[in-house]
């Protein structure tokens, strides 16, 4: 199990510290550990590209039916789009680069006396294709932090904010403001080749992720606490990092739950909303920090990211009706099965592609089993793992009873006192960043072209299916 020391190029008194603040750089001049990178994303491809012309050669080749259900029903499930990243297997969800979760969590870095694997060990793994070593995580992990300066206006933006407005929607505008600087964009206007996409893409994906967790710990705590700035420590990991600026726990605990959280949600394919969206813009070659606003706004959306949210509130409310009664599989049963015949739904269960248990759900439970087995909230959700998907298989209805990622996330913060169910979606966007980022830079580097299907009229759906 590799260790993590986390390094730093910038030092002064008391440790690493990163640039003052509004320090935007603009300079191409790769750091060592940025040079590598780049070296490595571009021998896998050289694969990779190769790959995609020699497809090319048979692009007649079918590999798909059609059909009116799947035009009318969201596109659910057309193959039609290429992401490199990660794949989501329907029995064995989500692997990145080939490796499943529990596979890259035992494999990927660790903070010092961690067990989980570090989020930007798997941006490095995304990005590349390897499990970086705990050096080349080190190194990678100081130089966001050394990238980590919010320029002053994304902050004098976010502070023209009403309080109350939605954690998301201060995200989404505090990305858009970011967007001035975009290195991306400069050098477009400057007429950098095709070639050259990639590299500035990676560019702004890095600095973009180095920020991300700076402005989304702003955004809580002017939100929710004094407003105060969050104190930053360089010397921790990223991750590590998020959890101790939001202030509202100081054990490695909730520093290893973030780890864990971040990392879990970092990618699943390109189909979902948010990573379809931001390909979709990033298509048009808009830079990354327009791609990830607008990818920001599909995952604030209640059958998205926002689910996680709505299923801690679900939890609670159950647990308030339970009115003290020790939950069990009989009263849980009998009380999901009301849920439904009421004609409500039981948030937390199901999943658009996957036919099993969310490994990601799974990981998590073993992380709460390990850390706070008897919190009240967290036995009534093992109880509802046993108790509702028999309820559900029971309708005839749902092709998937299990539970999903979200059954859980959202119990794990509240245990360790981040409680504020409308922060959660920035949570899981700052995690999801590093996913959709790696997207950007390998559609960049393989020169996928500006996305447009073919919409349809019903008139034509029906002439379609006349026909048949």
């Amino acid at each position: 199990m590799q260790r993590v020391a986390v390094l730093s190029q910038h030092v002064v008194a008391g440790g690493p510290a990163r640039p003052p603040l509004g320090a935007a750089a603009t300079s191409a001049a790769a750091s060592p550990i940025v040079a590598k990178l780049k070296g490595k994303i571009a021998a896998l491809a050289k694969d990779r590209v190769a790959l995609k012309a020699e497809l090319l050669k048979a692009g007649d080749t079918k590999i798909q039916d059609l059909t009116v259900e799947m035009c009318i029903n969201g596109a659910r499930s057309i193959k039609a789009m290429v992401t490199e990243t990660s794949d989501l297997d329907a029995a064995k969800g989500i692997a990145y680069r080939g490796l499943s979760l529990f596979e890259a969590n035992q494999k990927l870095p660790k903070a010092p006396g961690g067990e989980s694997g570090l989020p930007e060990a798997a941006f490095w793994l995304l990005l590349t294709g390897e499990i970086p070593s705990a050096e080349e995580t080190a190194a990678f992990t100081a130089e966001l932090h050394a990238r980590s300066a919010v320029p002053a206006n994304v902050l004098t933006t976010l502070a023209t904010l009403p309080k109350d407005t939605h954690p998301m929607t201060q995200l989404s505008m505090c990305m858009l403001a970011m967007q001035k600087d975009s290195k991306f964009s400069a050098k477009y206007q400057e007429g950098m080749m095709k070639n050259a996409y990639w590299e500035w893409a990676l560019e702004d994906a890095l600095d973009l992720i180095a920020r991300i967790p700076v402005v989304a710990a702003h955004i809580y705590r002017r939100t929710f606490k004094d407003g105060s700035a969050p104190p930053y420590d360089s010397k921790l990991d990223w991750a590590g990092n998020y959890a101790q600026m939001l202030g509202v726990n100081d054990s490695e605990a909730f520093k290893e739950c973030t780890r864990l959280y971040l990392m879990l949600h970092a990618d699943h394919e390109g189909g979902n909303v948010s990573a379809h969206t931001s390909h979709l813009v990033g298509s048009a070659l808009s830079d990354p920090y327009y791609s990830w606003a607008a990818g920001l706004c599909g995952l604030a959306g209640p059958l998205h990211g926002l689910a996680n949210q709505e299923c801690l509130r679900w939890l609670k409310e159950t647990q308030k009706n339970l009115g003290g009664q020790e939950p069990t599989v009989e009263i849980l049963t009998k009380y999901a099965q009301d849920t439904l015949a009421s004609g409500k739904v039981i948030p937390g269960f199901g999943h658009g592609v996957l036919r099993q248990t969310d490994p990601r759900y799974t990981i998590q439970k073993e992380f709460a089993e390990a850390h706070f087995p008897d919190d009240p909230l967290f036995k009534l959700a093992n109880v509802c793992f046993q108790a509702i998907p028999p309820v559900l298989q029971a309708t005839g209805k749902v092709k998937n009873p299990w539970p999903n990622v979200d059954a859980l996330s959202g119990t794990c913060m509240q245990y360790y006192g981040l409680n504020q169910e409308d922060y959660y979606t920035v949570v899981f966007a700052v995690s999801r960043s590093l996913g959709c980022m790696a997207n950007l830079v390998w559609s960049r580097m393989m020169g996928l072209p500006i996305e447009r299907p073919k919409s349809m009229t019903l008139d034509a759906l029906e002439a379609a299916a006349k026909k048949q």
